[in-house]
């Protein structure tokens, strides 16, 4: 999930390639942002990144 997240892949560019649906992933990447202290996609992405994660 993160990884798409970084790759700049929307909810439901995630959604239609995981099978899981659009909602969902918009609770996993809440979910993401949360963990990671971050303020939105792009900022997750470069904590991500930092952090060794991705």
């Amino acid at each position: 999930m993160l990884t798409l997240v970084a790759q700049g892949r929307s909810n439901g560019q995630v959604a239609k390639q995981l099978f899981i649906s659009t909602k969902t992933v918009s609770v996993h990447v809440s979910n993401i942002l949360a963990k990671l202290g971050a303020s939105g996609r792009t900022e997750a992405a470069a904590l991500a990144r930092d952090r060794g994660l991705l």
